[in-house]
């Protein structure tokens, strides 16, 4: 009995070190929503993620991120958005520069602009 309860106070414990540090101070989240055209539109959706995915090699990201609208009956809670990203960068140069990298500037052209009817970007840093 006693094993067993010093393994599950292990196990809790070493959870608790596993939670996710803040960002270093002077880093920026630029955090993007979409709302497609076509809500709800599975291909429309996969060519908007695939485009995310592959500004993932642009300089100055530490980490990108993107997903769907979580349902909510919370009145404080936006869900009516189809495609949610978010890309952590080192400082703000490194999202001034991103702004204007060709990469990033022709997925929004040739694939963000024409799939979705609505853009909201929240960039905030720490």
């Amino acid at each position: 009995m006693k094993s067993l309860i010093a393994l599950v106070l292990a196990g809790f414990l070493s959870s608790c070190a596993s939670i996710a540090p803040p960002a270093p101070t002077g880093t920026v989240d630029h955090v993007v929503m979409f709302w497609q055209k076509n809500p709800g539109n599975a291909a429309d959706r996969k060519k908007i993620t695939d485009a995310m995915e592959r500004l993932r090699v642009i300089e100055g990201i530490t980490a990108l991120d993107y997903g769907t609208a979580v349902p909510s009956n919370r009145p404080v809670v936006d869900d009516s958005f189809d495609v949610a990203l978010l890309v952590r960068f080192k400082d703000a140069k490194a999202l001034q520069a991103y702004e204007t990298d060709p990469r990033h500037t022709k997925e929004v052209k040739e694939v963000l602009l024409p799939l979705t009817k609505k853009i909201q970007v929240y960039d905030f840093t720490r």
